[in-house]
């Protein structure tokens, strides 16, 4: 991409600015999508990848704010993307990270947050410069969201809820991961305390099988060494990342990248619960496609908020101890309301979670002067 793509879609919640920044002696450019603040600062995440958008950045400042006012947190969403291989030399990255966090040090109603390409170190080095950032190191009394894998547990505890709504035991019950990393290894050993068997999973260089289940050390041995699920050893089928998708199982969680779930592979999917743990893993038309082949999805904004509901609790100088009470308490509420109104009314559990997000958003930018 040799210029930021333009982006003009607004409705009545944002988004309240589109700031691109560009440093030339970094190479630096980003941008960063404040999409609402009635409910306070904005919290999102920073996200590096060579193909981010402002497009694509606007859709996800947009499911922080939704996923933020379903948490029932004082902060809005926001979302930043700075284009670039988050597998540069680790020198270049800090150096490209530092400038990005002098570039944001005047938009004081955006509080920065890890995200894919981005870990807590990256946070250090935005804290450093600017005074403000979330899932920082514990060594600056932070609570580290890949460390403790506060949105993992998250999809986890949703998981729960909506298995016993569906009838299915989570103990022995099948899961596929696509997506491996952050979320997706933590929502595994998460539902894998509980008796849950991981069967498939995938990363960016592939994917593995195998129905008689795979080990979870074994698996977080190999991602711990650079390695990919592929290279999971023994008689395992080895398979293309979205391949996953087509293998039988309880619970799929697609935990990658945007759009994974599309109108080509929706009827591929063979799971009986969809637990969203990316942001906006699956197209609009995909989840109406799933509902009407009786799959039930749970929503992105309200199954994977645990990750920044830890760090609002983190940003009020909370403890692991309230950020865990609060993820429980905050999903597993949203996912029984969310899927018993979908159940009532006969629709996707999307729109239901839609519109009591946007009620929610609403009802907060009433109390201001300036919306």
């Amino acid at each position: 991409m040799t210029e930021f793509d333009t982006f003009t879609e607004a409705d009545d919640l944002g988004p309240a600015k589109v700031v691109h920044l560009t440093e030339r002696r970094t190479g630096l450019r980003a941008v960063v999508v404040i999409d609402n603040v009635a409910a306070g600062p904005a919290i999102g995440g920073t996200r590096m990848a060579p193909d981010m958008t402002t497009r694509v950045c606007a859709r996800l400042a947009r499911a922080m704010t939704l996923k933020n006012a379903m948490a029932g947190l004082r902060h809005g969403g926001a979302k930043s993307g700075i284009v670039a291989d988050p597998g540069m030399p680790a020198a270049d990255k800090e150096r490209l990270i530092r400038a990005f966090a002098a570039a944001v040090g005047d938009l004081t109603d955006y509080i920065p947050g890890p995200d894919m390409g981005t870990d807590e170190a990256a946070m250090a080095v935005v804290f450093d410069e600017i005074g403000r950032a979330v899932g920082l190191p514990a060594a600056l009394g932070g609570l580290p969201l890949d460390e403790l894998g506060a949105t993992g547990f998250g999809v986890a505890e949703g998981a729960e809820v909506a298995a016993g709504m569906l009838g299915i035991d989570l103990n022995g019950a099948r899961v596929v991961v696509q997506g491996y990393g952050a979320v997706g290894r933590h929502a595994a050993r998460f539902l894998g305390a509980r008796g849950s068997v991981l069967v498939a999973a995938s990363d960016s260089r592939g994917g593995v099988v195998d129905p008689s289940g795979l080990d979870l050390e074994t698996l977080d041995g190999i991602k711990s060494r650079g390695g990919s699920v592929a290279d999971y050893p023994g008689e395992s089928m080895v398979v293309e990342r979205d391949e996953v998708f087509t293998v039988d199982c309880d619970l799929l969680i697609p935990a990658a990248g945007p759009d994974a779930i599309r109108a080509d592979n929706v009827d591929d999917v063979k799971a009986r619960l969809v637990l969203q743990g990316a942001n906006i893993p699956a197209t609009l038309d995909a989840e109406t496609r799933l509902h009407q082949r009786g799959i039930v999805s749970v929503p992105d904004f309200v199954i994977n908020a645990g990750g920044v509901i830890c760090g609002a609790v983190e940003y009020a100088h909370g403890t692991r101890t309230q950020a865990f009470e609060a993820i429980a308490e905050s999903v597993r509420g949203n996912v029984e309301e969310v899927l018993a109104r979908s159940r009532e009314t006969g629709r996707t559990p999307r729109e239901v979670a839609l519109d009591m997000a946007h009620i929610r958003v609403r009802r907060a930018m009433e109390t201001r002067r300036w919306t």
